[in-house]
């Protein structure tokens, strides 16, 4: 299925939609998520908490989404975060020109370049306002962070584009009360803020989107002497190798060079293996490694977790080794040793970081389980993502069958998110489950009435099983492990 399948999806079941939609010329970017979004994004993040930040023994925190503009300051963001526009001196449109160019005549901008450079590409080639033919103003850089006045003395202050500062500068009182020692994980899951100047393509580029943010604390002189590493040297990564991906043992990867550690050679793995756990097709994943024009301004070594979608492959997880650029940046500007001492040794900690996009994932899981067969519509998420995992049915709308099922409901909905309904047929109850993904359609019939067991359909394979109702709950949740 393509973006705009899904979109459709989001907008007619309540996925995802608009905001403020009600009010004509509000502003792109914004997005909310209905009743059936909502649970998948919650379970989606449970599955993170379980399959990485438990998992890997990582900590949490929650961070404010204010921050003080020295926090910017230190980590560069004031500097260095903007992106390139152009506006058209006729119909006055904005654009992100570097986008603008890819996308009109495959000119890939790196990332970085100055201003006065991309005017003389615009001008080599006689680009014009796309809209209206006009011709181009200057090129200019413009910041991304929304900035706020704080309390009646107007302080700065800005919401933060990435949720990871708050980890970085929330580091020293959390190691100290841990009693961990590195490589020590931290992590968060919480909104980021990005003015951007034309998003689009609905959950990909948003102003205001989650982010679920590990950043692992951890002796550069150290890194390959991490004993979990060696736990999955034989495991393999998908690495794209410039014209194919080729699938690499993390051990090959670290011998190679291809990754700086067996640190992050681990890692990577984790998060792949995240995704795969969690559904993704593993011949539609891969590690993309960024050359010096497309990694970021703190990175020395930086990989994208790329997602093969309709619209081409999409950025899910950035993995960055930002070395200890934002520590040594916040012990500059704040004026506060962020140096530890372990085993003898005093020392400023690197970071190697895994920033993962939650809304860009959530659609990437619904483009890919999103499939029209056999007249019907279904949505193939894993049991414990789907937003309701049980529905309930009488056979048909008789009272000595409806109130079975209604106390049937009763008992399992503190347990499992549950939808009951008895109105029309039977199969068209089903067909209305499978297309928002529910795996289980539990019917309550005559025989029911009889010997205490319903008829558990499957959603895939629509095979049905008699179940007692006595063993009901355990059965059900034994599909839900991921």
């Amino acid at each position: 299925m393509g973006l705009e399948e899904i979109v459709k999806l989001g907008l007619e079941r309540g996925f995802f939609f608009p905001s403020a939609e009600i009010y004509s010329g509000s502003p792109a970017g914004f997005w909310e998520y209905g009743h059936l979004g909502a649970l998948l994004k919650r379970k989606f993040i449970d599955a993170w908490h379980r399959l990485m930040v438990r998992r890997d023994e990582m900590l949490l925190v929650d961070g404010s989404q204010i921050l003080p503009k020295p926090v910017f300051i230190a980590s560069g963001h004031l500097a260095t975060f903007a992106d390139p526009i152009t506006r058209c001196k006729s119909c006055k449109s904005v654009y992100r020109i570097d986008r603008l160019l890819e996308e009109k005549l495959g000119i890939k901008v790196p990332e970085r370049t100055p201003p006065e450079q991309i005017d003389a590409i615009i001008a080599e080639h006689g680009f014009r306002c796309p809209a209206c033919g006009g011709e181009l103003d200057k090129v200019s850089l413009f910041n991304m962070m929304f900035g706020v006045s704080l309390g009646a003395s107007g302080d700065e202050g800005y919401l933060r584009p990435e949720t990871c500062q708050n980890i970085f500068i929330d580091f020293p009182r959390v190691y100290k009360i841990s009693r961990r020692k590195l490589p020590l994980p931290l992590a968060q899951v919480g909104k980021s803020f990005r003015n951007e100047i034309s998003p689009r393509q609905s959950l990909i580029r948003l102003r205001e989107f989650t982010q679920a943010e590990i950043e692992v604390f951890f002796n550069p002189r150290t890194a390959n002497e991490f004993e979990k590493a060696k736990t999955v040297a034989d495991k393999e990564l998908n690495m794209w190798m410039g014209d194919r991906v080729e699938k690499i043992t993390c051990e090959r990867a670290f011998e190679k060079g291809l990754v700086s550690s067996w640190l992050v050679a681990y890692y990577l793995w984790l998060v792949q293996d995240f995704y795969f756990r969690l559904g993704i097709n593993p011949d539609k994943l891969r590690f993309r490694r960024l050359g010096d024009d497309e990694k970021a301004f703190y990175a020395a070594e930086a990989w994208d977790l790329e997602v093969l979608t309709s619209t081409g492959w999409m950025e899910l997880v950035a993995c960055n080794n930002r070395t200890d650029y934002d520590l040594g940046g916040h012990q500059r500007i704040s004026g506060v040793d962020l140096r530890i001492t372990e085993d003898g040794e005093t020392f400023l900690p690197h970071v190697f970081e895994l920033s993962m996009g939650v809304d860009r994932s959530l659609l990437a899981l619904l483009e890919h389980g999103y499939v029209q067969e056999n007249g019907r519509s279904v949505l193939r998420l894993h049991p414990a993502l789907a937003p309701y995992t049980l529905a309930v049915f009488p056979l048909l709308d008789r009272p000595e069958l409806t109130q079975v099922a209604q106390r049937l409901y009763s008992m399992l909905q503190l347990d499992f998110d549950t939808f009951y309904d008895e109105k029309g047929s039977i199969g068209r109850r089903y067909r209305r489950q499978d297309e928002i993904g529910t795996p289980f359609c539990i019917t309550v019939d005559y025989q029911t009435l009889e010997d205490n067991t319903v008829t558990v359909r499957d959603r895939d394979t629509m095979k049905q099983e008699r179940v007692s109702i006595d063993v009901l709950k355990s059965f059900i949740s034994d599909k839900l492990v991921i």
